[in-house]
């Protein structure tokens, strides 16, 4: 991750998205890091491009104060290139310390309130808290984010994740186009940039591309809640069981061909995101980069 980080440097990319997981979806994917860790060596082997944490749910496995320490100190690395997104999480990494799990009003409710624990923690020289959720006690910042803050982008799936995110949010993160949820966001006074992605499976052969997109990215097509409600890996990989490539390759680009990467990008972009990113999925970073350095941006650009 750290060597794609300046990979993505190198080739011109404005920004980089990390996610931050306890587990990976599927065994296949092999790896989930801890995110403060890889951000710290993300800052010390860039320079200028922008990081994101796609996304934090900061209700549940960390402390909200422990993250707003994490987020500041991460931010000073990094020297004010971080962007923080925040969501209501998945069970399969936020259930781990035998917690509860919430339904997804009572999240909202917990993420409003970490989020207003931690805008304070950077504002304010001592923050005492005792909320419906979260007890603090004389917590004190001495080492704050550079520009005093770190923009909070808010995550969101539905209307009221949307309207959530107008309300505590520096901006909104989606998935693809999004055009219903970007709506929702501006129409509650929502007015920061929206962040999504365009997941991909690059590789020359087609059809192996389909098949590396099957065995890591299937959970993708899972219906309704299921992606947020079940809590470990062997669930995921009960639950894609039923998956066939076919239907994977018909929501994820896959193979050698930009144009269907330029079509997706195209409609994010229309639809209103401001900063999109390519979640390569395949294995072959280097040669998407090629891709995208010779297709896929002369043909945004255009």
């Amino acid at each position: 991750m750290v060597d794609i980080g300046r990979l993505a440097e190198d080739a011109g990319f404005d920004f980089i998205s990390v996610s931050d997981h306890y587990h990976p979806w599927v065994t296949a994917q092999g790896h989930s890091p801890f995110v403060w860790s890889v951000l710290g060596a993300i800052a010390a082997t860039t320079t200028d491009i922008e990081v994101a944490v796609g996304v934090t749910c900061p209700i549940m496995r960390i402390h909200p104060a422990i993250l707003a320490q994490a987020v500041a100190t991460t931010d000073l690395l990094l020297d004010g290139r971080l962007v923080w997104g925040v969501g209501t999480g998945e069970a399969l990494n936020e259930h781990i310390l035998g917690d509860r799990w919430p339904p997804h009003p009572i999240r909202a409710e917990m993420l409003e309130e970490a989020v207003g624990i931690i805008r304070r923690l950077w504002a304010e020289e001592s923050v005492t808290h005792y909320g419906s959720h979260y007890t603090v006690e004389d917590a004190r910042l001495l080492d704050k984010p550079k520009g005093g803050t770190v923009p909070v982008v808010v995550s969101a799936f539905g209307e009221n994740a949307a309207e959530l995110a107008a309300g505590i949010g520096d901006g909104l993160w989606v998935t693809g186009a999004a055009a219903d949820q970007i709506e929702t966001y501006r129409q509650a006074g929502g007015d920061g940039p929206v962040y999504s992605q365009v997941t991909l499976c690059w590789g020359q052969d087609r059809q192996k591309a389909i098949d590396t997109a099957h065995e890591l990215w299937a959970f993708s097509s899972l219906p309704g809640q299921l992606g947020q409600d079940l809590p470990t890996i062997l669930h995921f990989e009960q639950a894609v069981q039923s998956i066939d490539p076919e239907d994977v390759a018909k929501e994820t680009p896959c193979g050698p061909d930009p144009e269907p990467v330029i079509e997706a990008a195209r409609a994010a972009l229309e639809a209103g995101v401001d900063n999109l990113y390519f979640h390569q999925i395949g294995r072959d970073q280097e040669g998407f980069v090629d891709v995208w350095t010779s297709d896929i941006r002369p043909a945004l650009t255009r």
